[in-house]
């Protein structure tokens, strides 16, 4: 399966306000639960994922958002922002890693905030 940021996204807005955001309605339950199991592993979200025995994720549970989730949704909240930056990956082929995502969001806020 191909790893979705916009997922892990609303993933995170998902643990912040408790509520369903709209766009989750969009993705299978085992795309849900992979990228759960992602954003685990990426220090995103604590939490817990359970294996069936092919290793296919067949559960999972949150307890809440790391402070690495805190600052990455802290960045990406921004819908104008996020759009944005969505554009620069898509633009220059579409794969970049986590940490280049999470970095040009940060700058985009901060050109944002002082200009």
């Amino acid at each position: 399966m191909k790893r979705d940021l916009d997922l892990i996204r609303l993933l995170l807005l998902l643990e912040e306000t408790g509520e369903t955001p709209e766009a989750m309605s969009g993705y299978t339950e085992d795309q849900v639960l992979y990228h759960v199991e992602l954003a685990i592993e990426a220090g995103l979200l604590q939490g817990a994922v359970v294996h069936d025995e092919s290793g296919r994720v067949i559960g999972a549970t949150t307890e809440k958002l790391t402070w690495e989730g805190h600052d990455f949704l802290d960045a990406a909240r921004n819908e104008t922002v996020w759009k944005e930056v969505q554009g620069k990956v898509s633009k220059a082929g579409g794969a970049w890693t986590f940490e280049v995502v999470k970095a040009l969001l940060v700058e985009t806020v901060r050109r944002g905030l002082f200009g």
